[in-house]
């Protein structure tokens, strides 16, 4: 009787664990991932999305398998991409570089003078999976995108940067914007010096993060000021400054 009994407890204790296994993996699934997919089901269905509302991105990678010395090596202005969508880890990893939290100190990526930290990250997509067309706005503290609104602006923005093609080819376009006065409230006039330096550091990160992933960027600086900024319809607070299309290569 006892080898009965002592047989069923290793079934029974099997059994368990495998139910365990099976629920521990699903809760392995990026949060990211299964937030994203609800709203491109939202999308899709013709749902309500509503602007501010938030999506959880997977969490950034700080132990890749490239080296700096080998991103450094690989990194060029690469404007030719292949029709396929950038996968939503691959766009996480990018914004985190531009400007991720790096310490408890709320510190990022990027150097910024007196931790002003003037910069905003916002996004085009174009062709990201489990997100829809839109334009999506970074929160670093929380590393998650605020959906802002729903409208392809591609062949718009497209125009308005001087029919570049990469606009229109990348899986999504990174946009660098500022709000100046937080660093020229305390530095004054040599605090806008300052903003343009720091977005030369977070530029380059988004270069070498590219390079790491073998993906393909390039800056582009020649727009139209007024143009854009009417398209993205960020507000008055922000200047645009910088535009990053990147697509797979």
């Amino acid at each position: 009787m006892k080898k009965y009994i002592t047989i069923f407890a290793v079934f029974a204790f099997l059994g368990v664990a495998a139910l365990l296994f099976k629920v521990g993996s699903r809760s392995m699934t990026p949060s990211g991932v299964a937030n994203a997919l609800l709203v491109q089901e939202a999308f899709s269905n013709n749902t309500n999305i509503q602007s501010g509302d938030m999506i959880n991105l997977p969490q950034p990678v700080s132990d890749g398998q490239v080296s700096v010395e080998e991103a450094l090596r690989l990194r060029r202005s690469i404007r030719n991409y292949k029709d396929e969508p950038l996968q939503l880890e691959e766009l996480s990893q990018l914004l985190w570089s531009a400007q991720g939290i790096t310490n408890e100190r709320g510190f990022r990526t990027a150097p910024s003078a007196g931790a002003t930290f003037p910069l905003e990250m916002f996004v085009v997509v174009n062709n990201v999976e489990h997100l829809g067309k839109g334009i999506y706005h970074y929160h670093p503290h929380e590393h998650q995108l605020a959906f802002l609104r729903e409208e392809d602006v591609s062949s718009a923005l497209f125009r308005a940067c001087l029919s570049q093609s990469m606009i229109l080819d990348g899986g999504a376009v990174l946009v660098f914007a500022a709000v100046f006065e937080r660093t020229t409230s305390r530095y004054g006039e040599r605090g806008e010096r300052y903003v343009y330096n720091e977005i030369g550091h977070a530029g380059q990160n988004v270069h070498l993060q590219a390079a790491a992933l073998n993906l393909g960027t390039v800056v582009i600086g020649a727009y139209r000021d007024d143009e854009v900024e009417e398209i993205l319809q960020l507000g008055d607070r922000y200047r645009v400054l910088y535009l990053m299309p990147v697509g797979k290569i």
